[in-house]
């Protein structure tokens, strides 16, 4: 019932995962996918496919055309598989009692010489992410792969899996199995902090401007892709305290908040502008330090929410509604500060300069002493003013700093969340107005073992993500209801 694709990997490795298949009832047939055959001899219902791997669309083609079994499974992994008991035949019976055009499992992972669990999270409409978590274990219908595979670019190069998902997922359900019916190796044992940054990595642009060409067509197919047309922002309101307020969100920062409040109010600026700090209950030093720095300088303004349940977003809010905030509400991290003394200058003429409702920078990566460290400068050069708002439904960010025209932020404002609100809310300004960008550097980001993403577990990281793809699958949606009100 299953025809398995792998990669080829070492000759130990490739044949222990061809045995661990072939032990499976409802495996008829196995394509080992390399540059070169392997040196061992094949079993009999394994053979050699010459390819690039499943990044190459032109495998993917392969693939389709070669297999004649009811299933393909995809291992995507060159470390050796072990399948749970009955694990295939589990993908197969669910595949056929949901008809979903691919399934895929919570699993084990391989960690150190210890299996750990490695719950995934749900499909839907808006898990346009191209690094969406499906694990190693691909199983698709045949004649789903048969029916969309002749429609892909062959052109694609480096995103032949994801391209292949999306034409599945346009004509059939995507279904997760909430059940751990394999175990893989873990090969890349970083912390989520160090992991966040690599779709944005430089060396890896090629890959992302072939990712945006994927995503893109996709939206076109299923009509929620906007064409370049904003409305006009008027920025002429002139009621307001002062031109510019920058905000900080701060809990328990005692050391850093101190750093980030000096870069801001050491800015030079042709006007009046203020530093809101909305501080959310602290307990650790920063609230009396806060106090004390605002004694000595009436352009910080300290605020104590009188509620508990503010997150980051809440915070947000609190800052941006209050009477003391000014034309443009401008984002400073409380780890973070900003990297000269004309960043809110800077800001504010983009606003007038690139006419929009919306400004996002630039930003360099250092560590808790301000020494860069990889990837260095982070500029999000995948933003056009074209496909920006498009492309931003399939990163899972849209850069920093941000900055807002107050009046649009109070219509629109922040989830009351702690993750993910600045994206909810960049996204939501997108879909109607252009956003500006500024690429040359504005802030060094700090990163250090107290960031809120330094080190999340699976169960954690997994939340983040399902709230980003939940926030992608609301904006999707409306754009497809925008779509068809305009025609």
């Amino acid at each position: 019932m299953i025809t398995c694709f792998l990669l080829s990997a070492q000759n130990e490795d490739l044949k222990a995962t061809t045995d661990e298949l072939l032990s499976s009832s409802v495996v008829s047939q196995i394509f080992i996918i390399g540059r070169e055959l392997p040196s061992f001899n094949l079993p009999e219902n394994a053979q050699w496919m010459k390819g690039d791997g499943f990044h190459d669309v032109k495998t993917i083609i392969m693939a389709a055309e070669s297999s004649v079994s009811e299933y393909s499974l995809f291992y995507t992994k060159t470390s050796p598989l072990k399948t749970g008991p009955f694990g295939l035949e589990r993908m197969v019976q669910i595949a056929q009692d949901t008809g979903a055009g691919m399934v895929y499992s919570d699993h084990y992972k391989m960690m150190n010489g210890k299996s750990v669990l490695h719950p995934l999270i749900d499909y839907q409409s808006g898990s346009l992410r191209d690094d969406f978590d499906f694990g190693s274990l691909l199983l698709y219908r045949t004649d789903a792969i048969k029916n969309v595979a002749p429609t892909l670019d062959k052109s694609w190069q480096y995103g032949g899996l994801y391209a292949l998902r999306l034409a599945v997922s346009r004509i059939y359900s995507v279904f997760r199995i909430p059940e751990f019916l394999y175990t893989e190796m873990e090969t890349d044992n970083r912390a989520s902090g160090e992991k966040i940054f690599d779709y944005v990595d430089p060396k890896n642009r090629a890959v992302q401007i072939e990712m945006e060409e994927i995503c893109t067509a996709n939206l076109k197919a299923i009509g929620g892709w906007l064409q370049p047309r904003f409305s006009e922002i008027d920025l002429s309101d002139s009621g307001f305290p002062v031109e510019a307020s920058v905000i900080i969100p701060v809990r328990n920062r005692v050391k850093t908040i101190e750093d980030a409040i000096k870069s801001v109010l050491s800015q030079e600026t042709k006007f009046p502008f203020n530093l809101i700090v909305v501080d959310n209950h602290s307990t650790d030093g920063t609230t009396e330090l806060l106090q004390k720095m605002a004694e000595s300088d009436e352009k910080l303004i300290h605020l104590i929410p009188d509620r508990n349940d503010l997150g980051i977003g809440g915070c947000w809010n609190y800052g941006v509604f209050h009477d003391a905030c000014g034309k443009f509400a401008i984002q400073l991290d409380s780890d973070d500060l900003y990297i000269n003394n004309q960043v809110i200058q800077t800001i504010v003429e983009a606003f007038y300069e690139q006419q929009c409702a919306m400004v996002v920078g630039s930003y360099q990566m250092v560590n808790f002493n301000l020494k860069e460290i990889p990837p260095g400068l982070i500029d999000h050069r995948e933003w056009t003013p074209e496909n920006g708002r498009n492309n931003a439904l399939r990163i899972n960010g849209l850069g920093a700093p941000r900055a807002f025209y107050t009046p649009v932020l109070r219509e629109i404002r922040l989830p009351n969340t702690s993750y993910g609100e600045d994206y909810a809310v960049g996204l939501r300004i997108s879909r109607q107005y252009q956003i500006g960008r500024i690429y040359e550097p504005l802030y060094l980001c700090r990163r250090w073992e107290e960031n809120s993403d330094a080190s999340l577990d699976v169960v954690k990281m997994n939340g983040h993500n399902l709230y980003k793809d939940r926030i992608r699958t609301i904006e999707l949606q409306a754009r497809i209801n925008l779509n068809k009100e305009i025609n």
